[in-house]
C-alpha cells in the first residue's frame, strides 16, 4: 500500500525534475545504453554520495563519468591513480616560506565540485585513505587547519576487478563511504554495433555540453529529502540490512559465509537512494520495488563474504539475491 502523497509535492517534484530528462538526452549523445548506470549517477549526485565502478577495461566506465561532469557547469578534476601517487598530490600541502618563515597552505585538486578518480585501486592504501576525511566529513585538514569542501562534492570512481594485475583491494572503511557501487558489463550485440557507428571514427565526438548548475542539484536535493517513507517501508529497509548480519539464522544454507553485515549507514544509504529514484520516476513516495532495485547498488560492497564463500563461489550479490526472496515485501 503506497502512502498519500500531498499534491503540491509531487507538482515541485515534477518541475525540480525538469533537468533530468534534458541531462540524459545530452549523455546519449555520447553513451549508448548505460540506462541503469545513468540513472545511479543521478541518484548518488542527489543524495550528495559518491560512487563506485566496477569493470575491465574498455566499458567507458571513464567516459561516462566525464559526459556527466559535462552536463555540469560546476568544477572538475581528474585523478590518475598511479602506485607512486602521494595523498598531498591529491589533499595539497604546507609550503615553508622563507621570507617570515611561515607555512601557507597549498590546496590540492581535490578542491573541485566533481572529482573523477580513476583505477582508484592501483594507488597502495595510503593514497585512498586519504579520501576518508573528504569523502565522510567533505572537509580537508592540512597541518592545524580544516577546509571546507566546495558543494556539491562528489567523488566517482572507477575500478578494475581486484585479480587483474596491479590492483590494491580498497580498504573496507572506504568502500562503506561510497553510497553506490555498480558492476559495468559488456554492453549487448546490438549496443555494440551503435557504438561502433557512433565512435568508430578518429574524429568522434566525446564532449557533453552543460545543461545544470550546482544551484540547482542543491535545490533538487532538498526536494528529495522530502520525499516519503511510509513506517512499513523503513520496516522492510532495516529488516533486509538487519538480515545482511542474520542471514545464517534466516537461510541456514547461508551460515558461515558472511564475514561482516551491511552497517547501519548501510541502512541510511539504502534510505536516501530510494527516496532518490523515488525523485527520478517524478513521484513523492519511495516503494518496496524501489528498494529491491537499489538493494545490490548499495550493499554489495558492504557485505564482506568469508574466505569459504570465496571458494565455493559465493558472491555478496548472489547473498543479497537470496535476503530479497526471503524477507518479507510490505
Amino acid at each position: 500500500m503506497t502512502p498519500a502523497a500531498p499534491d503540491d509535492l509531487t507538482a515541485r517534484i515534477a518541475v525540480s525534475s525538469e533537468w533530468v530528462p534534458r541531462v540524459r538526452e545530452e549523455l546519449h549523445q555520447v553513451l549508448v545504453g548505460q540506462e541503469v548506470l545513468v540513472d545511479r549517477m543521478f541518484v548518488a549526485l542527489l543524495t550528495n554520495g559518491h560512487i563506485l565502478l566496477e569493470g575491465v577495461p574498455g566499458l567507458a566506465k571513464t567516459l561516462t563519468i566525464r559526459a556527466l561532469a559535462g552536463t555540469m557547469d560546476a568544477t572538475f578534476k581528474r585523478f590518475q591513480f598511479t602506485p607512486d601517487l602521494l595523498p598531498a598530490d591529491l589533499l595539497g600541502t604546507l609550503i615553508y616560506n622563507p621570507g617570515d618563515g611561515a607555512f601557507r597552505p597549498k590546496l590540492g585538486p581535490i578542491f573541485a565540485n566533481l572529482i573523477l578518480a580513476d583505477e582508484i585501486n592501483r594507488s597502495p592504501a595510503k593514497v585512498q585513505s586519504a579520501l576518508l576525511e573528504a569523502m565522510q566529513e567533505r572537509q580537508v585538514t592540512l597541518g592545524d587547519t580544516t577546509y571546507r569542501l566546495p558543494d556539491p562534492f562528489m567523488v566517482m570512481a572507477t575500478q578494475n576487478p581486484i585479480d587483474q594485475e596491479g590492483t590494491y583491494q580498497l580498504p573496507e572503511a572506504q568502500l562503506d563511504r561510497f553510497l553506490l557501487k555498480i558492476k559495468v558489463d559488456y554492453p549487448t550485440r546490438q549496443e555494440e554495433r551503435r557504438i561502433l557507428d557512433l565512435m568508430g571514427t578518429s574524429s568522434a565526438n566525446t564532449e557533453t555540453k552543460p545543461i545544470i548548475d550546482a544551484a540547482q542539484i542543491i535545490e533538487s536535493r532538498k526536494l528529495v529529502n522530502e520525499v516519503l517513507i511510509s513506517d512499513p517501508v523503513k520496516d522492510y529497509i532495516v529488516n533486509l540490512v538487519y538480515a545482511s548480519r542474520t542471514a545464517g539464522d534466516i537461510l541456514p544454507e547461508l551460515k558461515n559465509l558472511i564475514r561482516c553485515g551491511a552497517s547501519p549507514r548501510g541502512t541510511i544509504s539504502l534510505a536516501l537512494a530510494t527516496r532518490a529514484l523515488a525523485f527520478l520516476h517524478g513521484r513523492a513516495f519511495v516503494t518496496p520495488q524501489d528498494v529491491k532495485d537499489l538493494a545490490h547498488d548499495v550493499l554489495r560492497h558492504r557485505i564482506l563474504v568469508t574466505y569459504e564463500a570465496e571458494a565455493e563461489g559465493v558472491t555478496s550479490s548472489q547473498i543479497i539475491d537470496r535476503l530479497l526472496s526471503k524477507v518479507p515485501v510490505p
